[in-house]
């Protein structure tokens, strides 16, 4: 059987990746595991799960909805292991864990990497655990195979990219702009030329986020980035839809997408 980092750096063997984000349990569970198979069904190549929490500072109005209202359902982080159990045993394509650093400390890094590998998810990517401050992390995540996503901004200096492509395990993952996330109506030249100086320092596939939301912009990325993750459009998706309509949009839209990367 594939190591969870291989079958991460598969994804991007075939073309350029399409990898959706949804929030566990959004709008409710069994709604959730429904979206998760209309993505898979339209051929996203890996999964990003959002974990939700109380202060989640990376994203925008939209995905902090979705956690706040997965939260008050009771989606805490038993429930979310659960849920990503039964995505991975439904569907063999791998999936990411996204989220933040208050709870796995508070969980215990070696017990929270147990815990995501026992789920079947391949790696996690924490937003507000830079690679300076995740040692330890990082270790607890060896020790039981995960891989290890960390984050490029605009911001980010040439010799930083070279140490975060270092130690991003199976590929980095690229911010669009200096902000959360949230869906945008366009595509900056300073996202091109930041995408550009990314390529010129990586040596592993780097994929980018945070306002990617259309196929547009999918278009115009497409020869500066290894792959594509999308959240808050297909969020909102769940959110504005109701009943098999919202999932029947949901998977229209992951095909758009997966087209306009090809």
């Amino acid at each position: 059987m594939d190591s969870p980092i291989s079958r991460l750096r598969s994804i991007f063997i075939d073309g350029r990746p399409i990898i959706p984000f949804l929030t566990a349990g959004f709008p409710k569970p069994t709604v959730f595991l429904d979206a998760v198979t209309a993505c898979v069904d339209a051929g996203a190549a890996a999964l990003e799960i959002g974990v939700p929490f109380s202060d989640p500072l990376a994203d925008g109005p939209t995905i902090q909805h979705s956690s706040q209202v997965a939260l008050a359902q009771g989606v805490d982080l038993d429930a979310v292991f659960d849920l990503t159990q039964r995505v991975c045993t439904r569907h063999d394509i791998p999936v990411l864990l996204m989220g933040y650093f208050n709870p796995l400390l508070k969980r215990g890094l070696d017990r929270f990497a147990s815990d995501v590998r026992s789920a079947g998810a391949c790696g996690t990517i924490i937003p507000d655990c830079p690679v300076d401050e995740a040692v330890d992390w990082m270790a607890a995540s060896r020790r039981v195979g995960l891989a290890n996503v960390f984050l490029i901004a605009p911001t980010t200096t040439d010799e930083r990219i070279t140490v975060i492509d270092r130690h991003s395990t199976a590929f980095s993952y690229c911010v669009s702009v200096a902000g959360v996330t949230g869906a945008r109506s366009g595509v900056a030249a300073s996202t091109r030329r930041f995408l550009k100086r990314v390529a010129e320092r990586a040596e592993k596939p780097h994929v980018v986020g945070f306002g990617i939301s259309n196929p547009a912009h999918i278009r115009e990325l497409r020869g500066l980035a290894d792959g594509f993750v999308v959240g808050s459009a297909l969020v909102n998706t769940l959110r504005d839809g109701k009943g098999r309509e919202r999932t029947h949009r949901l998977s229209n839209l992951v095909e758009s997408l997966v087209r306009a990367a090809e």
